[in-house]
């Protein structure tokens, strides 16, 4: 797009090595989303929050648009991505608050 700028952003090295995460926990309120970004393992009573991203409706859509075309673009390479237990985006916690979690 003609009015689009180039985003240079500055990437530190303890931020590039990533944290593992295989929950998110989604909440939100009128302004915000809230996504929580936890890990379940064996042997963990409860999964652990390592990360918590807090972000305006507008950027979360912006988000999800930006998930889907990027889904759409490694499905086309590597196939169709497929759900262990079929294809759910909650599950219930059993007592662990929050929101929807995928």
């Amino acid at each position: 797009m003609e009015n689009e700028k180039e985003i240079k952003i500055e990437l530190k090295p303890e931020v590039a090595k990533g944290s593992y995460s295989n929950l998110a926990i989604i909440t939100h309120s009128h302004s915000e989303f809230i996504i929580d970004f936890a890990t379940m393992l064996p042997g963990l009573q409860k999964p652990e929050v390592g990360n918590r991203i807090i972000m305006t409706p507008e950027h979360a859509k912006r988000l999800f648009l930006a998930l889907q075309d990027n889904i759409a673009k490694y499905e086309a390479q590597n196939g169709q991505i497929t759900f262990a237990n079929g294809p759910k985006a909650t599950f219930p916690m059993g007592g662990f608050g929050g929101g929807a979690k995928s």
